[in-house]
This record gives C-alpha cells, sequence and structure tokens, in this order.
C-alpha cells in the first residue's frame, strides 16, 4: 500500500466549486461527467454506511484525475517523480492513473488526507481488506449512474447499499470472469483481492446455512 503521511487537511476549507472547474479543464467531457457521478455516489455510500462524507466526495471527484494523460507521458511522470509501478503496469499503462492519480491529488490539488489517497490508488484494482473509503470508492466507480454495460449491475447497486464487502465481491467476481477471457489482461493484484473477498463471502454463506 502506498504511505502517505498523516492529513493536515482542513475540510471546511475546501471548495468544491473550484475544484470541480479545474478538473474540468483536464479531462474529457465524457470523463468528466463520470467523474461527477462518482462524486456523487461516493458521497451517497458515505452517508449509507457512516464514513466521512467530505472525504468520500474529494476521493470521488479526484480518482481519474490522471485519466486522461496519454499512457507514454504517464509512465514518463510515474518515473520522473519516483512514483513505483509493476512490469505488469508498464505494459498496461492505462492502469497507472490510479498511482499518477493520488500523486497529482496531492502535488496539485492539495489533498493530503492518507484516506483518500489510498482510495484514489486502489479505485482501479481494489485490494484485499480494503478501508471503508477504499470500498466505497471502487463501488461508486463501478456503479455510477452513467455505467451501463457491466453485468449484474441493478443487483449491483442495490446491494451497495446495503453490505460493502459482498457488493465488492460481486464486481470482482464479474471483473475477473471478464479478464479471464484475456488472461494477460489479468493483474494480480485484482486476483488477490477477488480471494480475499471470496473467503468473506463464503464464510458469510457458512454462518448464513
Amino acid at each position: 500500500m502506498a504511505d502517505f503521511a498523516a492529513s493536515t487537511m482542513d475540510f471546511t476549507k475546501v471548495d468544491f466549486t473550484k475544484l470541480q472547474a479545474k478538473l474540468s479543464k483536464e479531462l474529457d467531457e465524457e470523463r468528466y461527467q463520470h467523474t461527477l457521478g462518482v462524486m456523487f455516489t461516493s458521497a451517497s455510500l458515505a452517508m449509507a454506511h457512516g464514513a466521512d462524507v467530505q472525504k468520500a466526495q474529494l476521493a470521488g471527484l479526484l480518482h481519474d484525475c490522471a485519466k486522461c494523460i496519454p499512457n507514454k507521458r504517464k509512465i514518463k511522470l510515474c518515473e520522473d517523480n519516483h512514483i513505483p509501478f509493476s512490469k505488469f503496469e508498464r505494459e498496461h499503462p492505462f492502469l497507472l492513473h490510479a498511482r499518477l492519480g493520488a500523486f497529482i491529488a496531492e502535488s496539485k490539488y492539495g489533498v493530503s488526507d492518507p484516506d483518500i489517497l489510498s482510495a484514489i490508488v486502489w479505485h482501479t484494482t481494489g485490494r484485499p481488506d480494503m478501508t471503508l473509503l477504499e470500498k466505497i470508492v471502487y463501488i461508486a466507480d463501478y456503479i455510477e449512474p452513467q455505467r451501463a454495460k457491466a453485468p449484474n449491475l441493478t443487483a449491483i447497486r442495490r446491494l451497495a447499499f446495503k453490505d460493502l464487502d459482498e457488493c465488492v465481491y460481486r464486481i470482482l467476481k464479474d471483473s475477473v470472469e471478464y479478464l479471464e477471457q484475456n488472461p494477460k489482461d489479468l493483474d494480480t493484484t485484482t486476483v488477490e483481492a477477488f480471494e480475499y473477498y471470496k473467503k468473506l463471502h463464503e464464510k458469510t454463506e457458512e454462518m448464513n446455512s
């Protein structure tokens, strides 16, 4: 997990209107609209599950702040700023928008909160034993209102407001099944996350049987 310093942020001074205006210049229109959807969905999930709503909003707003940077530049920026990444990520550089996004959120948008930065890092692949905020942003990215192509989306959206762990399991299950069609595109972090949440799912099923 990325090692972020303790937060010194004053959330009462976060101007979301200014942040959105700044971010809108860095993303294409479709990505920006998706970002707003993730921000609002993250806030809604935070309300439902007792998380910090402002943190969820900010993580949702900035989760894709590096998404529209060309892939070759993503690699160069990571190298120039000593952001570690794997061989798999070098071969699949679109994944780098998560690690690079956390760096940009901190350096360009002034986000110092470690919970928010880690939620940005893991919003694409997930990881075993995610924090509450990490789960919220991971799920929000998958279910936000403009998403339409993912399988079982209606059921997953309903589940998101009832049981985060089970919802993460269902998303990872569908994601792994999809990626297994092209095994070279399946990264180990997603597999590890799936195995972790699969065990939680099986344990819950056993307890309820």
